[in-house]
């Protein structure tokens, strides 16, 4: 599983499992460490049933063949050109001729993934270049916009992001009134 959380567990439990793998454990940087709450009712199940937990927090979106970044493009017909970001874990991209638009993006991105993407912004808006970069890469975003991409691709966003995504436009309109 990605995310060690109860009801992962849960099914593990159920299917019989002597261990689990997962890319995210208990512990995330700058949480309270304190096994209380949540993270108590789930080292609880695995020891009362004596699963076994393994998390590796491998770089997954880095890898250019295998890795999250390389097969969503795939997916999504998407071919990197350039690497940003720390760690250069962004990707980008031209867009393909059947995404002219963002709109257009989010329409295949509804088809290939099974699920409506989270627009910010305006779906009419023509797009060349292509951002992207899965997992928690709303950090990103300036070096996407500073990359040169028209629309930028990500696992989570937060508040702060989505005034970044409205805000930041390649011309200012100024009201000289």
């Amino acid at each position: 599983g990605v995310t060690a959380s109860l009801a992962l567990l849960e099914a593990a439990l159920d299917a019989g499992a002597d261990a689990v793998i997962v890319h995210h454990g208990f512990f995330w940087k700058g949480e309270d460490a304190r096994v209380i709450g949540p993270k108590q009712r789930r080292l609880k199940l695995l020891l009362a049933n004596d699963i076994n937990l393994f998390a590796y927090h491998l770089p997954l979106d880095a890898h250019a063949d295998i890795g999250n970044n390389a097969q969503l493009g795939k997916r999504l017909g998407l071919v990197a050109e350039a690497r940003f970001g720390e760690q250069e874990l962004g990707w980008l991209g031209r867009a393909s001729a059947e995404f002219r638009t963002v709109g257009d993006l989010a329409s295949g991105i509804e088809r290939n993934l099974g699920r409506a993407p989270l627009l910010i912004g305006d779906a009419q808006q023509a797009i060349n270049h292509v951002a992207w970069c899965t997992g928690a890469a709303q950090g990103a975003f300036d070096s996407a916009i500073a990359a040169g991409a028209d629309v930028y691709l990500s696992g989570e966003i937060s508040e702060q992001t989505v005034h970044l995504a409205r805000e930041d436009r390649k011309s200012t309109r100024l009201n000289s009134s």
